[in-house]
């Protein structure tokens, strides 16, 4: 019959419906997971998927198949935490997905803080966008996710990691922002720039920014944030900046970093598991060393006045 192997190259092809893509996905080459794919195939007796040139379809028979391959998965994965827990705290691997909003400025001080905390522990990091990890993470590819809360699923629990305050980045030249501290209704809509669709930032920032009518006035989109504070710093406009990135952007690009008046604009970020998995001690335990590690990143005010001053 089908082999583990197997049936995680073919969740994650269903999931992604592209080969290069689901190999990435399962660390191996293409043509590796091709091969085992048409080995499922021939075990089966009939195409799982149709190929064409320009797409990938699941055939009827890998849709009758796949809830069953699922869960066979999230009972192996029940396995492995049962293995892990008698192992000790954050002693074997997890498979933790991180937000693109958020990896880049945590990841460079996590990974050294658990390698010197916990030497047998392997983390594997997926960075994708929410909606796909939380996909990876229910479908059992991902053990854990980072992402800004909240998020209403019943299958997942959760614990709050940190909040993270946003505050408004412009160019070091730009003449149409005062000095601080900013309002929400001086924030100049025509101006601001954000991340493209599917990035929960965006919504965030379109939450706090706007009101619905005015939503169409935001027409740019970029892909990552270090883009974004790029065309920000070039004088294309103004975006808000979260503040665990503003330390690694802000020192080596020409900005200013502007807090909000008052009650400060925040997003709430947390660590997402299934409910029915077993690990939970080694979650808190992560968690624990990403509060640690963000702790780090906090903006000092003096560092803020810094920030905020006209070069």
């Amino acid at each position: 019959m089908f082999t583990v192997r197997q049936m995680r190259y073919f969740e994650a092809l269903a999931t992604t419906l592209h080969f290069r893509k689901a190999a990435e996905t399962v660390h191996v080459s293409q043509p590796a997971l091709s091969a085992q794919i048409a080995e499922m195939e021939d075990l089966a007796g009939a195409p799982l998927f149709e190929r064409t040139q320009r797409s990938v379809i699941i055939t009827e028979l890998g849709q009758i198949l796949r809830p069953r391959i699922q869960a066979i998965l999230l009972d192996i994965q029940a396995l492995e935490d049962i293995t892990a827990i008698n192992k000790g705290l954050l002693s074997t691997r997890m498979r933790l997905g991180i937000i693109p909003t958020i990896a880049p400025y945590i990841v460079p001080l996590l990974i050294p803080l658990l390698r010197d905390k916990y030497p047998q522990f392997r983390l594997e990091l997926r960075e994708a966008m929410t909606a796909r990890l939380l996909e990876d993470l229910n479908n059992g590819e991902l053990d854990a996710v980072v992402a800004a809360l909240p998020i209403e699923d019943d299958r997942l629990a959760h614990t709050p990691l940190f909040n993270d305050r946003f505050l408004i980045a412009t160019a070091s030249n730009d003449t149409d922002i005062l000095d601080g501290p900013m309002t929400q209704d001086r924030v100049a809509l025509d101006r601001l720039l954000l991340l493209e669709e599917g990035h929960c930032l965006r919504d965030q920032a379109l939450e706090f920014c706007t009101k619905p009518h005015q939503r169409q006035l935001v027409k740019y989109g970029a892909t990552s944030m270090t883009t974004l504070l790029q065309m920000v710093s070039h004088g294309m406009g103004l975006t808000l900046i979260p503040e665990i990135a503003v330390r690694a952007e802000a020192s080596h690009m020409k900005m200013r970093i502007i807090p909000f008046e008052g009650e400060q604009p925040s997003r709430e970020i947390g660590m997402l598991w299934r409910r029915q998995s077993l690990r939970r001690a080694d979650f808190m335990a992560l968690s624990q060393c990403i509060a640690q590690t963000v702790a780090q990143l906090k903006v000092t005010d003096q560092e803020l006045q810094a920030l905020s001053q006209t070069p």
